[in-house]
């Protein structure tokens, strides 16, 4: 490896204290760690992780993963973390499926996720919304699987120089 050139990237791992929290008495965990479906479009989770751009500073990406096959069926990315950025990701995850009716979406209890503008979204759309307890990535294992593996492969082996430049990349993965 080292004639080569080639380096391993080695995170910490997560440490996670069964004392951190629960969901509150006004949300829900509908999924519960199940993160089987036996059909597309029942069962989605959503998440947002941080991209740093040299220009310009740290940029979100927010993704929504259908847990059928793993697959990314919406994402919105953008230069600040808001309600609109997620509920962007969900509006272009839906394009893709023709009923929304019943369907769980799972997040965590992040300010954009708990927002009125989610919120009602999901509302509109018929879409159950299930969280995580407080503190603990593992009831969002998948999506956060994903974020992981994208940053370890393609964000830190790469630097980006501007939002659009990064953007533009990301429409060619």
């Amino acid at each position: 490896m080292r004639r080569l050139g080639i380096k391993s990237i080695v995170i910490k791992k997560y440490q996670y204290t069964k004392n951190q929290g629960k969901v509150p008495d006004d949300k829900e965990n509908i999924l519960n760690r199940d993160f089987e479906a036996d059909t597309v479009f029942k069962k989605l989770v959503t998440d947002i992780t941080y991209i740093h751009v040299v220009n310009e500073g740290w940029t979100y990406l927010a993704s929504v993963m259908d847990l059928y096959d793993r697959k990314i069926i919406g994402w919105s990315y953008g230069k600040n973390i808001t309600a609109e950025l997620a509920t962007q990701a969900v509006k272009n995850a839906c394009l893709n499926i023709p009923d929304t009716e019943v369907i769980i979406l799972h997040s965590d209890l992040g300010s954009q996720y708990t927002s009125d503008e989610f919120e009602n979204y999901l509302h509109s759309q018929g879409i159950l919304h299930s969280f995580s307890r407080k503190g603990n990535p593992y009831d969002n294992a998948c999506i956060e699987s994903f974020h992981s593996v994208l940053k370890k492969e393609e964000v830190y082996t790469t630097t980006y120089q501007t939002f659009e430049g990064q953007k533009q990349h990301s429409l060619n993965i």
